[in-house]
């Protein structure tokens, strides 16, 4: 492991030589600079772990390359020095972003503990976004995303029947990324460079959708005014899927039925077959086996589409990936908003994990999307929670009943703490860091608790 590196900006030699052997004899690597604009061309080619600038510099003072090294890379940790006469340059660095400040004459060992500190912090935020990195690529398929056990088979089952040319329907309730599977299954497929193309079933009449799926001739009907291509040809040698394919008429599904059988059809008001190769996704949130038995769903189309079934569950049954998805969210609107965000904060978090999400995934980005335009700090705290979701506070108050004959308090209390602490465990997945930190104590309090309650992790 290659030791840590320290660029050292200063315009006094016997300032960059008392500094490169104190810091060298620590074992670090140091490289220095007499002036901002070295600085920045040794930081543009090298990376550092910890930046120490003098902001009275000659001709680009140090505030300025202060600024410059921000913006080439935000986190980046600088010490800045500063003489007596001049802390006001040292507060106004700091307002710029410098993480410390020391005075000269300084102390050895001030100088030492800020730099161990400084790096420690830059090492752990890169470990967090490695980590994070990492997380991303092991708990996603693409825009998917969830570690819970069904949606690791869910990856495990869209790689297995991407490649195929099996049709597939994929069920699930309104909002839980049936389109995004459909997307994925198309994109790993030997199609993917072909089109994709969408068919929203239930969003138009039955003649629209049918002039829409298969074209139609010049004169067919009043305002045919040309031929047109319909869905099916458009995505020729593509994927064409189906969006709650349970809304379609019975006449569509016969003619539905016969491409998928024949792979042609007539265009309206043609007398000629078009031949197509396509492959038919389809999602549902209905019950086709139910619309079948009320002869709202042609049987023999049922079994020829349920030949692969991808269910995606509900995110009430998957609440472990709340906390992933949620940060995704984070991140991905902070990202279109120009916005910086931590993280949630506990009561947010607690809230969210709580609630039933009757509209799931596409109901929690909203929300996100929402806390993170509002929120007005570095982090989403419980103020940004809607109303109708609620917040622990309320929920423990509602949760709160005494009877006519009173409660045995310290039993009641323990009972309450055994509870926050076991859902806390539970929304970490048994990390009692983490659950510490959801509920705000330290996890040597946290451990004495669990040691005392006698809750089992």
């Amino acid at each position: 492991m290659s030791e840590p590196s320290i660029l050292v900006v200063d315009d006094e030699q016997i300032m960059q030589e008392v500094l490169y052997d104190l810091l060298g004899g620590e074992g670090y690597s140091v490289d220095t600079a007499g002036s901002g604009e070295q600085a920045m061309e040794m930081f543009s080619v090298n990376e550092y772990d910890l930046v120490i600038l003098d902001v009275m510099l000659p001709g680009e003072n140090g505030i300025k390359t202060l600024d410059r090294v921000k913006r080439l890379n935000p986190d980046q940790p600088v010490i800045v020095i500063t003489a007596y006469a001049s802390v006001e340059n040292a507060i106004e660095a700091m307002k710029k972003g410098a993480d410390e400040y020391i005075t000269k004459p300084f102390k050895n060992d001030e100088v030492l503990l800020l730099v161990q500190r400084g790096i420690e912090r830059y090492k752990l935020l890169l470990e967090n976004r490695n980590l994070r990195r990492a997380l991303r690529k092991r708990y996603s398929f693409d825009n998917i995303i969830g570690r819970n056990p069904r949606m690791l088979e869910v990856f495990d089952l869209i790689s297995l029947v991407a490649p195929t040319r099996s049709t597939i329907l994929i069920t699930g309730e309104s909002g839980t990324g049936k389109e995004l599977a459909a997307k994925a299954i198309h994109a790993h497929s030997p199609r993917a460079s072909r089109p994709f193309v969408t068919v929203n079933s239930g969003s138009m009449p039955p003649d629209l959708l049918e002039s829409n799926l298969f074209g139609h001739m010049r004169g067919s009907f009043t305002g045919a005014v040309s031929n047109k291509k319909g869905l099916f040809e458009i995505a020729d040698t593509g994927t064409i899927f189906f969006d709650e394919i349970g809304n379609i008429g019975l006449d569509t599904q016969a003619k539905l039925l016969r491409v998928m059988q024949d792979k042609q059809f007539m265009r309206l008001g043609g007398t000629d077959d078009v031949q197509v190769d396509v492959r038919i996704l389809a999602a549902t949130n209905s019950d086709l086996k139910k619309l079948v038995e009320e002869g709202r769903f042609r049987e023999d189309l049922y079994y020829r589409l349920n030949v692969i079934r991808v269910d995606l569950p509900p995110l009430r049954e998957r609440k472990n990936d709340i906390l992933l998805l949620a940060n995704h969210f984070v991140e991905k609107y902070c990202h279109e908003n120009d916005r910086k965000i931590a993280g949630l904060s506990p009561e947010f978090l607690t809230s969210i994990i709580e609630y039933n999400w009757p509209g799931n995934v596409r109901e929690l980005e909203n929300i996100i999307e929402r806390a993170v335009v509002l929120s007005r700090g570095d982090v989403i705290d419980g103020t940004l929670v809607p109303e109708y979701i609620g917040t622990p506070q309320r929920a423990a108050s509602a949760a709160v009943n005494i009877p006519p004959g009173g409660i045995n308090f310290k039993e009641a209390a323990s009972n309450f703490e055994s509870g926050l602490i076991a859902k806390a465990l539970e929304i970490t997945g048994g990390v009692q860091k983490r659950a510490a930190e959801l509920l705000n104590l330290k996890p040597s309090t946290l451990n004495e608790m669990i040691k005392r309650l006698g809750i089992r992790n």
